[in-house]
């Protein structure tokens, strides 16, 4: 199958980073190819493994590789000992995935999605493939941001996770969350080769964040799913919340619903019943 320019470049980064975070030691090929200077496995290692050239690898590395079969890059994910959401990611950078490349633009979003969240007496948000922020309901200004204080421009979970100074300080389990947000817009970056806002967010992120530079380069990814989400409430104290993300709202891909769900066991939901009365 034919990958496109923007899609092999980036595959093949995602190759390298995943090549070199592999221990040598957790491969039965350690003395095959001489002395080690280098950290991870090196691309002949990687070529062996998966049974192809190590001419053809180090050019599907570089970017130079634009057709590939499946059953190559399956093999491939096996010799990197990719995670599921690491594996599915390479599918669909070779176009493998079975999902297009476009999205209908988000002021798409039907507006009776705001009374719907607004009528949910937990958090909620609706938000775009960007995660930009495109509806919140009045609990997710009391337990994520003030939204209404943030320009409209600036509405980026994203970016508010890495520089707004409130959300860093009250969210208990901010290394965890930061990880999975960056792991999600990761894959969806990856995805839109080449879409200038992606680009042009990324470049401004990696100046105004040390921490965002240094995650962006390891290029993780991770898929949508369940995650804890633990806040300090200025008010209530902590509140213990699982995030659901509900995908395809109105069969639009760009679109997702995220609840925050206070955790059985927890005060979480009285203490909610309280704020802002």
């Amino acid at each position: 199958m034919a990958i496109g320019n923007e899609k092999t470049k980036i595959l093949g980064e995602f190759l390298k980073s995943r090549r070199e975070r592999i221990k040598p030691e957790h491969v039965d090929i350690i003395g095959r190819f001489g002395r080690r200077r280098t950290p991870g496995l090196r691309r002949e290692e990687v070529a062996h493994l998966a049974g192809v050239s190590i001419t053809w690898y180090t050019w599907l590395e570089q970017g130079r590789v634009i057709t590939t079969s499946r059953e190559v890059i399956e093999s491939i994910g096996r010799a990197l000992q990719l995670s599921p959401d690491e594996h599915l990611h390479l599918l669909h950078l070779a176009n493998y995935g079975g999902e297009g490349d476009s999205c209908p633009p988000a002021e798409d979003m039907n507006p009776v999605l705001q009374s719907i969240i607004d009528q949910l007496h937990y958090p909620a948000i609706i938000a775009s493939e960007r995660t930009e922020v495109l509806a919140f309901n009045r609990m997710a200004s009391e337990i994520i941001v003030d939204f209404h204080a943030v320009p409209a421009a600036e509405r980026v979970m994203t970016r508010l996770i890495f520089l707004d100074p409130n959300l860093r300080k009250q969210l208990v389990n901010w290394k965890e969350f930061a990880d999975y947000t960056l792991g999600v817009f990761r894959s969806n970056y990856d995805q839109k080769a080449g879409d200038h806002w992606f680009e042009q967010f990324v470049s401004k992120m990696c100046q105004e964040s040390e921490e965002f530079q240094a995650l962006w380069r390891m290029h993780d990814v991770q898929h949508k799913k369940a995650v804890l989400y633990t806040y300090d409430h200025p008010s209530a104290g902590q509140l213990f919340f699982q995030l659901i993300s509900f995908s395809n709202l109105n069969g639009n891909p760009n679109f997702h619903c995220c609840v925050f769900t206070p955790i059985a066991g927890t005060d979480t939901e009285r203490k909610l019943a309280g704020i802002g009365k």
